[in-house]
């Protein structure tokens, strides 16, 4: 591959919406992968690395784990199958959701029930 089709992190960066340290970090954990560095030590990347990136992003917005991931892409990566590993973990993730709903929905009904239990206490106002 010619390294003129190939992107800078920072061109990566501005079309993702992804910042370069988080590129950085990115590779570092190896989610990414660059193709190649150019003569000035830049990481270059294909351009099908958006496709990696908005994946991640997606589980990541999930609040999916890096090691899960991880564990996602490199099964992805190698052609085996992952759906029943991939729906386990968003059934876990959305059985955490539902439990945080419900303790959130708990709180709101004391806050609430406390606004509507208030008495002035006599003091000044401000």
């Amino acid at each position: 591959m010619a390294d003129a089709k190939l992107l800078k992190i920072g061109d990566v960066s501005a079309r993702s919406g992804l910042t370069v340290k988080t590129i950085r970090f990115y590779c570092d954990e190896g989610l990414i992968h660059p193709d190649s560095r150019s003569d000035g030590g830049y990481r270059l990347f294909d351009p099908k690395v958006f496709k990696d990136l908005s994946f991640i992003r997606t589980l990541r917005d999930l609040d999916i784990s890096l090691a899960d991931v991880m564990k996602i892409l490199e099964s992805r990566r190698s052609g085996i199958c992952t759906c029943t590993s991939l729906q386990g973990t968003i059934r876990s993730k959305a059985g955490e959701i539902e439990y945080k709903i419900t303790a959130l929905r708990a709180i709101s009904i004391e806050l609430m029930s406390l606004l509507n239990d208030w008495q002035d206490c006599g003091g000044r106002k401000t």
